[in-house]
Formats: C-alpha cells, structure tokens, sequence
C-alpha cells in the first residue's frame, strides 16, 4: 500500500507534489489536534512570540485555552495549510495558471485561519460567561428580581448582567423595603450565594 502510494505520488507534478502533502500531512496533524482536544488533552499551544494583542483592540487571551495564540501558532499555521492544501489540490483543474492558482489557496488558507480565530473567540466568551465570580459584583448596578424585606429581615433577589450574562442573585438591604423592578448598588459580597445592596 505505502508502495502504491509512494509511486502515485511520486507521478504528480510538482506543484500537485507540494499542494497534496500540505493537504494530507496537515490534515493528520489536525485530526490529532481534534481528538486531543476533545479529550482534554491539548494543552498549550506553542508559539512564536508574535501576539495577537500587538494587533490593537483583539483580545490575545481569547485566542487560546492557554490564555494567548501567537499569530504564527502551531495550530493557525495547520489551519493555514489545511486550506492551502485542499484549496490547491480541488482548484487546480479549474486555474490553469499556476501562480494564480497558488494565490487563491494563499487566500484560502488565511480564510480558514480567520475561521480558527472567530471559532476560538466565540468559545472563549462562552466559557467566560459560564465562568461566573460572584466577586464581579461588588460595586455594580443591578435591577430588583423579586422584592428585598428590610432591615436583613429576609431575602430577595437582583439580576445583573456580567460578561453578557444575565444572574440572578440572592440580595439582603440594611434600609427599608426594596420593590422589584427598583435599581441598586451591590456594596458586598456577603458569601458565594448572597450579596449586599442598597437602592439608588
């Protein structure tokens, strides 16, 4: 089989030589990093010192499970070739020319790596959302759920919204009486189910 193999490959012309082996050896490296991924296995990605922060408003530490994603990662750089190679190999019937050819799976490839970068960000918020710290809270404005008893004489609820995510949490008021629907400001963090407000 690897025979068969090697002697196929060996037929093509260089160019298709160069398109198929991005195509097939980065395609392997990504079902790897996939699986590895799934399983908890991925670890940290390696990079090369190129940040994605040096590019203005993007959020480096979205980029990555390990808190930042080089430009030039390891895996941007698979994705890249991925596209590169599947792009070349399915349009080089269509483009005859092979620097025009070479252009379009360039383009293709930078595509997917965007792809990789939107995907990562997109995961990234919703693992900042699920990752709630009640200790966010102090200092913030929120909008009474459920009325607030006062004087600490029972328990009523706010909502707030953090990281786009809307709580709803257990609030106590050393005042008077609270209505729903009353504006507050959290003062304390009482313990991890309970917060202190008073109205505005």
């Amino acid at each position: 089989m690897f025979e068969s193999f090697s002697n196929w490959y060996s037929a093509l012309e260089p160019m298709m030589q160069m398109f198929w082996g991005c195509a097939i050896v980065a395609s392997l490296v990504f079902v790897v990093q996939m699986i590895l991924t799934l399983i908890g296995m991925d670890g940290h990605d390696v990079d090369t010192g190129f940040d994605m922060a040096d590019f203005g408003d993007t959020d480096a530490s979205t980029m990555d499970t390990g808190g930042g994603l080089s430009l030039f990662s390891i895996r941007s750089l698979v994705n890249f070739l991925v596209g590169f190679g599947w792009s070349g190999v399915s349009f080089h019937k269509l483009i005859g020319n092979n620097i025009l050819l070479v252009l379009v799976s360039v383009v293709v490839g930078l595509v997917f790596v965007w792809l990789f970068f939107y995907i990562r960000k997109q995961t990234r918020k919703l693992e900042a959302n699920g990752a709630f710290d009640i200790r966010n809270c102090e200092g913030k404005t929120a909008n009474v759920y459920l009325r607030i008893p006062g004087n600490n004489k029972g328990k009523g609820k706010i909502q707030i919204s953090i990281n786009g995510a809307f709580h709803e949490i257990d609030a106590l008021t050393d005042g008077d009486d609270i209505s729903t629907g009353q504006k507050v400001k959290i003062t304390e963090v009482i313990d991890g189910e309970t917060l202190r407000v008073t109205p505005l």
